[in-house]
C-alpha cells in the first residue's frame, strides 16, 4: 500500500510537522539562501513566500535562514531572554549550515540543533536557532556552536545585528546582540516555541 500523501499543499507554518526528533532534530523551512539579494518572507495568511525588499546592504545572509514549523515566539520564550519584554510572536527563526550550495529556497530539511544567538529586537525576543542539515556528513562532528569555526559564528552574528540598519531612521538600530549559546539551551528554546504554538494555536 503506497504512503499517505497531502492533496493540497501544507501550509509551511502550520500545516507542516516539527518532526519526531523535535527539539534536537527538526524539519526547517527555508525563506532565504546565502545568495538572495533579497529578503523574502513567508505570508502567514496564505503560506506563499512574498517578497519583503531587495537586501539594503552588500551583506548577504551567511546561512540558510528560515523557521521551524509549529513554533511560535510569545512569553515562555521571552521567559527564556534577560531584558526581554515579549516575544516576537513569529515561528522561531532557524540558520542551517550546509557543506554544500544550496541555492533554492521555499524548500524543507531536517536540521540538527547546535545552538543559537539571542537577540532583542525593539525589547522583544528574536532567537536565531543556529543548526546543522543533518544528512550533511561534513557536519557529523558538530554537536554544539562551539565545535562550528569562530568566524562561521561570529559572521552569522554580525549579519543579524546589522540587517535591519537600512529600514530604520539614521543611527538608529533596534538590534541587541545578547550573546550566544549552546546545544542544550538552544533545545530549550526550541521547546518553549513548541508550547507556546501549542497554547496559540491550540487547533492545529
Amino acid at each position: 500500500m503506497e504512503p499517505p500523501f497531502e492533496r493540497a499543499r501544507a501550509h509551511p507554518w502550520h500545516g507542516l510537522p516539527i518532526g519526531d526528533g523535535a527539539p534536537a532534530v527538526v524539519e526547517s523551512y527555508v525563506e532565504i539562501t546565502p545568495f538572495d539579494a533579497v529578503k523574502y518572507e513567508i505570508d502567514k495568511r496564505s503560506g506563499y513566500l512574498r517578497v519583503d525588499r531587495p537586501q539594503g546592504s552588500s551583506a548577504l545572509p551567511p546561512t540558510l535562514y528560515g523557521f521551524i514549523p509549529r513554533t511560535y515566539c510569545d512569553a515562555r520564550v521571552a521567559a527564556l531572554t534577560p531584558g526581554a519584554e515579549r516575544g516576537d510572536r513569529d515561528p522561531l527563526d532557524v540558520c542551517v549550515l550546509s557543506d554544500q550550495r544550496i541555492d533554492r529556497a521555499d524548500i524543507v530539511l531536517a536540521a540538527r540543533v547546535v545552538g543559537g544567538i539571542r537577540i532583542l529586537d525593539g525589547g522583544e525576543a528574536d532567537d536565531k536557532v543556529v543548526a546543522v542539515l543533518s544528512s550533511d556528513r561534513v557536519y557529523d562532528g558538530v554537536s554544539e556552536l562551539e565545535d562550528l569555526p569562530r568566524v562561521t559564528v561570529d559572521r552569522i552574528v554580525h549579519y543579524f545585528a546589522t540587517y535591519k540598519l537600512e529600514v530604520q531612521p539614521p543611527g538608529e538600530n533596534t538590534i541587541e546582540v545578547v550573546g550566544t549559546y549552546g546545544a542544550e539551551e538552544a533545545r530549550q528554546v526550541v521547546a518553549a516555541a513548541m508550547e507556546d504554538y501549542a497554547a496559540a494555536f491550540p487547533a492545529h
